[in-house]
């Protein structure tokens, strides 16, 4: 079976969507907005990029979840590493 989308309203009465696995697997969860007409064109939105989106790299600091501060400026398109979309 393939993967859905699930839309539903959390505890704060905010309208989201997941995106299911074959399996039930929930992959993931989308921000917080405000009616389902919303919800349901950045599925879409979702849905166009995902097949074609690049896979990029980033490394961050696992006790803060951000990115190191080593360098502020972001780091130069020579040196990011994009990997091919399965």
């Amino acid at each position: 079976m393939a993967g859905q989308f699930e839309i539903f309203t959390d505890a704060e009465s905010n309208v989201r969507f997941r995106l299911l696995a074959g399996d039930g697997t929930v992959l993931a969860v989308s921000t917080a907005f405000d009616d389902k007409r919303q919800a349901a064109n950045a599925i879409m939105a979702v849905r166009e990029c995902a097949g074609t989106g690049l896979i990029r790299e980033v490394r961050s600091n696992p006790w803060t979840g951000q990115r190191g501060t080593r360098n502020a400026s972001p780091t130069p398109a020579r040196r990011r590493r994009h990997l091919p979309a399965v």
